[in-house]
């Protein structure tokens, strides 16, 4: 049973989440896993608690 997670900055809307989770699901369908296997997991993460390049990405 594959797990995917996904980390990315909060933002985006529940469609966009839908249509990225039916990308993965159909990613992993063309290499023989089946949708029922299949667990993702999103991370929304808050720019202020992501580091990037040195510095909080809530400043970049």
């Amino acid at each position: 049973m594959p797990v995917v997670i996904v980390e990315m900055w909060k933002g985006r809307t529940d469609e966009q989440k839908e249509e990225l989770i039916k990308g993965i699901t159909e990613a992993f369908e063309r290499i023989g896993v089946p949708a029922e296997a299949l667990n993702i997991i999103i991370h929304d993460v808050p720019k202020a608690n992501w580091g990037l390049h040195g510095k909080q990405a809530s400043k970049l």
